[in-house]
């Protein structure tokens, strides 16, 4: 089975394809450079497999929560390819890969992605016996201030929001997480195990299906609000 799995949601690009049990992957953080190495990632990981597009099988994407312009990019180019190839897309939640990222010790995983404008998109996880995540909440988007940890007592913490906000984490969990790790982003390759999983269940839509999680409509802040947030 042939899978290639985008992910462009945060500051990093990435690509990765799963190909019999290989995985070969290319990541790069390169903030609005996206659309420049997206294509190029991709071939240069079917080239080294030895596999040509009209070999792949399926198409998984980080569906976001995370830049608009990331997560449009990588959902277009997926159902780009998909339609062309008259394949099935399996999107990922980008903080379930991100989440991927953090140890199988038991404890449940914080996957926080500095959102800007004062916000953290976030979403709570746990390792599955196989190594993989489930959700064990719902995902969402807000200041970092009003994060709810009264759930659990330890935790792990995985994402940008945690190299931002560390210290409001910190006050909010009463105390150190287990491991935290916060210059870390979603990966394709964390993408394409996910979504092998999925495939392999049968699990899959439509090209037109697949859509795009944002969590928030606001993009940018008033002149108002940013001279607040600069006199704040």
């Amino acid at each position: 089975m042939n899978l290639l799995a985008i992910e462009t949601s945060t500051e990093c690009c990435s690509v990765a394809l799963s190909c019999d049990g290989a995985l070969y992957a290319r990541s790069e953080i390169a903030p609005r450079r996206h659309a420049e190495l997206l294509l190029p990632m991709c071939d240069e990981v079917l080239a080294q497999a030895g596999v040509s597009r009209r070999q792949l099988d399926v198409i998984a994407v980080g569906r976001g929560p995370g830049a608009f312009t990331g997560v449009r990019l990588a959902i277009s180019a997926a159902q780009g390819m998909a339609l062309a190839l008259d394949l099935p897309v399996i999107p990922v939640s980008s903080l379930a890969a991100l989440a991927m990222q953090a140890p199988a010790n038991g404890k449940p995983i914080f996957a926080v992605i500095d959102a800007r404008m004062g916000e953290v998109y976030a979403g709570t996880f746990r390792k599955t016996a196989e190594g993989l995540v489930e959700p064990i909440g719902s995902e969402s988007v807000g200041s970092a201030e009003f994060l709810d940890f009264s759930g659990a007592g330890e935790w792990n913490v995985v994402g940008t929001g945690w190299e931002t906000y560390a210290a409001i984490i910190r006050n909010r969990m009463h105390g150190e997480p287990v491991w935290a790790k916060g210059l870390c982003y979603p990966q394709a390759a964390c993408v394409a195990r996910l979504a092998v999983q999925e495939h392999e269940a049968g699990i899959g839509l439509a090209p037109e299906l697949a859509l795009p999680v944002y969590l928030r409509d606001k993009v940018a802040l008033t002149s108002t609000e940013q001279a607040n947030a600069r006199q704040g």
